[in-house]
């Protein structure tokens, strides 16, 4: 296909986008200079709040697959898409409610610190490592979909753009660190907002009006929204989605470091709490703008599908090549979709340096030398931006090779993600568990998920499961229409249409059920965990929700673990979760780990501080 041209206007939108991004992170290298710290830098020396950091969360993860995938996902196969809000609603409960809390109150920076206070180094590296694998990947996907979308509406050079975007999102990264990462995000985030207004206005009124748009969606078949089948090899139902998606975001919020960085970054829990809720309002805003843009783009292609016509070269050039339509005449509007794009990938891209290099910093360097400079540790921690932002930006060359953006972003939290759920789960639900059995668990999730995901890559699911909904070619120039052949199945082992053809939504349901299952039968076999040795303040009690209504068996399924001694927030109050004299000391490892970490309680807002932190240490 002919790439169509950005005017100048188009250049001047985009470029702004770049310049702004730029100008936030030297305003925060300037700002922060006297604060020349580790903490500063990583963690916004944890004072933020709520606002800018849900902004940022929600843009952070509704990247440039969002903006160009879901469209081409919502064309292709439905808006049942639509039914991930279930999923983002379950997600954020359990993370604001299970997971930040233990995260929040027992100090840490790095997510991975807690799998040493609760289990050992070994665990905590052996999980540090999978993230950092994890996120380099995943990176790669989305620093290199914006760039395909530029390349397709302007012939713009598609590594240029690529090593641009890393370039933009290093430089800001390592001046300013995560202030200038979430108040940049929160820039983009309304990019990416005003963005899809522009396209979903101008679509509606160029397609007879939203109404019209709707009704020849439903005549297309794509709002059959709610599929009941419980076939887990079906690629979308309501269980898919429900349940396989709640598994798959959940590895992506509850237990990541990005996310979780940027809630231990506020200055109370209850902060942490409503950037989250709040954020969920950002993905359900972008969600259906989104799923909304996708059905425009039906209503528009409904008589000539681009893509089996082959005007493009693959589904994810869809929603650029329909914008560069769209704006034909508007000079300025197709920069601004692109900036939109961008801006999702710049905030990601941002965040996941930012992540890696805390991780990196607070779990090797720190470790190896804990009596570093505050300047020195800054300096070093802008060094591993500089470094992640380098891997990151040469992992997209792989990207193109891992098919549609969506999936092949899902997939890999999904493979990642997944077990490392399980690990946390692990540590955080059952506290009999030890250290044997969440490495023994990690590692069989990881090879549970990887060998369906690596199988399914090699032998896809069969069409029936997978194959798009009717998509039609005849107002299309005869000369341009090819036909799309389905892909050859033949000799397939058995085990491709079962197994291999399970819903990549249940990567991680599957990689976190085998990391679960596989670490409490471990633990049993070699000896379950004593609860005494473990701090309640790493353990959340859910099964006081099922057994209210008794005190003997809340007790029992403590499995030894002494909630009891006070209330938790009488135990803050006073100063530490521990009665006087009771240090916790973790036994089950390569050494004995003190826990020193209790954050500050405020009585009056009923909520738990960072400013205790500053005087703590840690090890």
């Amino acid at each position: 296909m002919e790439a169509k041209s950005f005017s100048v206007w188009d250049y001047v939108v985009f470029s702004a986008l770049f310049v702004i991004s730029c100008g936030i992170g030297i305003f925060f290298a300037i700002k922060e200079r006297k604060k020349a710290t580790s903490r500063e830098f990583l963690v916004g020396g944890r004072q933020m709040s709520f606002g800018p950091v849900a902004l940022s969360l929600t843009a952070s993860f509704m990247s440039a697959v969002t903006v160009l995938g879901t469209p081409s996902e919502v064309y292709r196969f439905g808006a049942s898409f639509i039914l991930f809000f279930i999923s983002y609603t379950f997600v954020i409960i359990f993370t604001s409610e299970l997971f930040l809390p233990v995260f929040y109150r027992s100090g840490i920076t790095s997510t991975y610190e807690y799998l040493q206070l609760r289990f050992n180094k070994v665990v905590r590296y052996a999980a540090t490592v999978i993230y950092i694998v994890q996120t380099i990947l995943y990176t790669g996907v989305v620093v290199y979909a914006p760039a395909l979308a530029l390349n397709q509406v302007t012939g713009f050079d598609l590594w240029g753009s690529v090593f641009a975007t890393g370039i933009v999102c290093t430089f800001y990264c390592t001046l300013g660190g995560l202030k200038a990462v979430v108040w940049t995000d929160a820039f983009q985030m309304i990019v990416m907002i005003v963005g899809f207004l522009t396209v979903l206005i101008q679509g509606s009124a160029h397609n007879g009006g939203l109404q019209n748009v709707l009704e020849q969606a439903s005549n297309g078949s794509r709002l059959h929204i709610v599929d009941f089948d419980v076939d887990p090899l079906r690629r979308h139902t309501l269980w898919t989605i429900s349940v396989g998606g709640t598994f798959t975001w959940l590895g992506i919020y509850g237990v990541n470091q990005s996310t979780i960085q940027r809630c231990i970054s506020c200055k109370t829990e209850k902060h942490a709490k409503l950037a989250l809720y709040f954020n969920l309002l950002g993905l359900w805003i972008i969600l259906v703008c989104a799923v909304f843009s996708g059905l425009i783009m039906y209503s528009h292609f409904k008589d000539c599908d681009p893509w089996t016509s082959g005007m493009i070269s693959a589904p994810d050039q869809l929603m650029p090549y329909f914008v560069m339509e769209l704006f034909a005449t508007m000079p300025g509007l197709p920069g601004l979709f692109v900036a939109c794009a961008f801006s999702g990938t710049l905030s990601t891209v941002a965040a996941s340096i930012n992540a890696l290099a805390t991780v990196t910093f607070e779990d090797f360097v720190k470790s190896c030398f804990p009596h570093l400079s505050d300047k020195l540790s800054t300096w070093i921690s802008k060094g591993l931006c500089l470094l992640f932002g380098i891997l990151c930006t040469s992992m997209a060359v792989a990207a193109s090779l891992l098919g549609g953006v969506v999936q092949a972003a899902l997939s890999i939290h999904g493979m990642c993600g997944g077990p490392m759920l399980g690990l946390f789960s692990l540590g955080l639900v059952f506290p009999f568990v030890n250290w044997k059995g969440a490495l023994g668990g990690l590692i069989t999730g990881i090879t549970l998920s990887f060998w369906v995901a690596i199988g399914a890559f090699i032998y896809p699911a069969p069409d029936s499961k997978t194959w798009p909904l009717p998509l039609s070619t005849e107002q299309c120039f005869q000369s341009n229409v090819t036909t799309a052949a389905p892909p050859e199945l033949s000799n397939r082992p058995t085990i491709a249409d079962t197994w291999y053809s399970l819903s990549y939504l249940y990567y991680s349901a599957v990689g976190c059920l085998g990391c679960i299952i596989a670490g409490v039968i471990i633990s049993f076999i070699t000896g379950h965990q004593r609860g005494k040795d473990v701090d309640p303040l790493l353990i959340r009690p859910v099964c006081n929700l099922f057994c209210f209504w008794s005190k003997k068996y809340k007790t029992l399924c403590w499995c030894g673990v002494q909630h009891d001694r006070g209330t938790e927030q009488d135990n803050l109050e006073n100063g530490g979760a521990w009665k006087q004299g009771a240090e916790s000391v973790l036994q089950n490892g390569l050494q004995q780990e003190g826990l020193t970490h209790v954050p500050g309680y405020d009585p009056k807002d009923k909520s738990h501080d960072n400013m205790a932190l500053e005087k703590m240490t840690y090890f």
